[in-house]
């Protein structure tokens, strides 16, 4: 369904975030991991597991196998490649790749969707961004969002020389940061026939203009020049900093959003720490190569992603509705925008009891058809 943007109760909160939430997607002064006390991380909180929060979900129903292929700069993605157990080999099937949320690795959140999916009868592949997770890339957790769009097609690359795959049936579904990255690749790959966007960030906004773009030119440019300064530091080999992602800790001043990310990916509802990383730098871009993001406009041109259908879906009370309904507005048909019930942003990660499995799937059942 086509939903007309309304307001809510969160409207106001969400701009008041909106200034301190861009300086933690940016990392600007004492929002660096270089300058964080050590945490104690064996105080977490207990998770909330309500409607139906299952992250780490398995299913009987389905294959798994972990796979690697290259990309046009010829580095390693990883990927797990979810089929359904009732796949005929010796027919062609639809598939769909599907993008984690940004800081996150494909055993958050996008591992679900991908085995939701081949569980619905759909070759699935869930895979993890460049500098990111069991993909190749160094400096870790950089920020490139040309090469995360590059890793879409070259996933599609990797799905469309499968036997099994019907290459012309590959759609995509990218959750959160994702979002903006799959909308990237779209627009110069055409052999994605159908893209979804769950939860979506415009990454590019987000960071330029904060949430209801409560931050100024000004303070984005101050932003700006700390990291340029910090390029100086890491140049003549001093240390790596960070910018801070989801905090390690909650207090009793800590904002709704916070909790909301803390919930997700520092309990054991969400948290996962890749081979190679450590719990204290998941979700961390590093300082210096966060602002690219300042350069990343996702939406530009979107329309001419047309007529291939595009599908967003946001929670009603998500902080990030804004970036989905924006998207919407700029998109030429067919286009589809859909506001889940009572969803925040972190909900659609994993709440199985929240996410619109049966939406998504005549989506792609639609646009997929033979």
């Amino acid at each position: 369904m086509t939903t007309k943007p309304s307001t809510h109760p969160a409207e106001q909160d969400r701009v008041d975030v909106g200034r301190r939430n861009a300086l933690k997607l940016a990392g600007l002064g004492a929002a660096t991991l270089g300058m964080m006390p050590l945490v104690n991380f064996s105080t977490a909180k207990a998770q909330d597991m309500t409607n139906g929060a299952n992250n780490f979900y398995t299913s009987d129903k389905v294959n798994l196998q972990r796979v690697t292929f290259k990309d046009q700069y010829k580095m390693n993605v990883a990927g797990n490649l979810f089929t359904p157990k009732t796949l005929n080999r010796s027919a062609k099937a639809p598939a769909i790749v599907v993008g984690h949320p940004m800081g996150a690795v494909k055993e958050q959140s996008a591992n679900l969707y991908a085995t939701m999916m081949a569980e619905r009868g759909f070759v699935a592949m869930s895979i993890d961004l460049p500098f990111w997770g069991e993909s190749e890339g160094k400096t870790r957790n950089m920020v490139s969002p040309d090469i995360y769009a590059e890793a879409f097609s070259a996933a599609v690359d990797f799905l469309g020389t499968q036997a099994f795959v019907d290459r012309d049936r590959i759609g995509a579904i990218g959750i959160c940061g994702s979002g903006s990255f799959v909308i990237s690749a779209a627009k110069i790959d055409p052999r994605m026939k159908a893209i979804a966007t769950v939860s979506m960030y415009d990454m590019g906004a987000a960071n330029r203009n904060a949430l209801r773009h409560s931050q100024t030119v000004e303070q984005r440019k101050q932003i700006i020049a700390a990291a340029t300064e910090q390029r100086y530091v890491e140049f003549t080999g001093g240390e790596t900093k960070y910018t801070r992602g989801t905090v390690h800790e909650l207090t009793a001043s800590s904002h709704p959003i916070e909790r909301e990310f803390y919930d997700f990916y520092r309990t054991p509802r969400g948290e996962y720490t890749p081979k190679g990383s450590t719990r204290q730098l998941t979700t961390h871009p590093t300082l210096t190569s966060n602002v690219k993001f300042m350069n990343f406009y996702p939406f530009n041109d979107i329309e001419t992603i047309s007529p291939r259908p595009m599908l967003f879906i946001t929670g009603d009370q998500a902080h990030s509705r804004e970036f989905s309904e924006d998207a919407y507005k700029r998109a030429a048909e067919p286009k589809e925008l859909v506001f889940v019930p009572g969803a925040g942003h972190v909900d659609l990660y994993d709440r199985v009891n929240l996410i619109p499995w049966d939406k998504i799937e005549s989506f792609f059942n639609r646009y997929l058809a033979v």
